[in-house]
């Protein structure tokens, strides 16, 4: 971007070294040093910022998470209304047929089935799963895969509900590549949950993965009650929520209250001592377990709309999600009492 100048905060956890922001001409800074950069910055960041409540004066692009009502979302919101900054969530920059013009979905899915089978194998083994560490690559983390479930994932059975988008698509094709039998991996979408759960249909199989996206009050895909009522028949084992829902009000899968980490990658659902083990995950950051190859698709697929930003009082994809941070932003500042 011609004029344009380009300053990385120094990190060790990134998967990319400083020295190849360098290369192509970025400036380095300090670690979190964001909050001091001048009003006309414009912050990119990822994920959403650590709880606080100073106010935002910059321009911000990055997943704020607190469009759909999550918790403490309001008091997000209020900071950018203090400070005076503006919001383009990442989550919600579309293109002009509505789809989103960037998504981790792929990888996160992809990441998210492979979670689920590593669950499945330590569960076999009378084990929990133990920390999570990021692979090099997809062909890395499908050969782990397939070697701790004895290599294959052969006789292993899967849902994956919301398969035709791209996070769906993604855990399709980890189950795939892990050896599962085309019949063993159900594809469900909008036409197979058109008559509304709970669905008894996700009981007999060995991991359910949700890839939904969720706008809106659906019924429960599944509920505990359902779960314990199906006694010790029961095939289901991991339960992966790729959308991660988990403080949404409308969370369709109501078993379990908290995320799970890399460290603690699963969380027990209590269904009783009767009854076969059940294991929630419920990571919101899976594609971290691919983080170059996650980062270079995702950082491509946004590439053309951050070149359209110097124009954003113009193009289209910045003036709609604009619209909607001060649509958000005013529901917010009537919650926090601010307007």
């Amino acid at each position: 971007m011609p004029g344009l100048r380009f300053f990385v905060e120094h990190d060790e956890q990134r998967i990319f070294d400083d020295s190849e922001y360098e290369a192509v001409g970025c400036t380095l800074v300090e670690n979190n040093s964001w909050p001091t950069a001048p009003p006309t910055a414009t912050i990119i960041g990822l994920k959403e910022l650590q709880e606080s409540t100073d106010p935002l004066p910059h321009t911000h692009i990055q997943f704020a998470h607190c469009y759909k009502n999550q918790a403490g979302w309001s008091s997000v919101l209020a900071r950018f209304h203090r400070g005076g900054g503006t919001l383009y969530d990442l989550e919600f920059l579309n293109d002009a047929s509505g789809r989103r013009v960037a998504a981790f979905g792929f990888h996160a899915g992809f990441a998210g089935a492979a979670a689920g089978a590593l669950a499945l194998s330590s569960q076999q083994k009378g084990k929990k799963l133990g920390h999570l560490q990021p692979f090099e690559n997809e062909d890395a983390m499908v050969a782990t895969v397939k070697q701790l479930l004895g290599g294959s994932g052969k006789g292993v059975k899967a849902l994956v509900i919301g398969a035709l988008g791209r996070c769906g698509r993604g855990a399709v094709d980890l189950f795939r590549k892990i050896g599962l039998a085309e019949d063993d991996i159900l594809k469900w979408d909008l036409d197979e949950t058109a008559k509304g759960g709970p669905f008894s249909e996700i009981l007999d199989v060995d991991i359910f993965v949700n890839c939904i996206y969720l706008n809106s009050q659906i019924p429960s895909f599944i509920t505990r009650d359902q779960i314990i009522g199906a006694g010790p028949q029961r095939k289901l084992s991991v339960v992966v929520d790729v959308s991660c829902d988990t403080t949404n009000p409308f969370n369709p899968i109501p078993i379990y209250t908290i995320n799970t980490t890399f460290a603690e990658p699963t969380v027990a659902v209590d269904v009783g001592a009767q009854n076969p083990a059940l294991s929630v995950i419920s990571i919101d950051h899976l594609p971290t377990l691919l983080p170059r190859e996650a980062s270079e698709q995702f950082s491509m697929d946004l590439l053309p709309s951050l070149l359209e930003f110097p124009n954003r009082q113009t193009a289209r994809v910045w003036t709609d999600a604009k619209k909607l941070f001060e649509e958000k932003m005013a529901a917010a500042a009537v919650a926090e009492g601010l307007a």
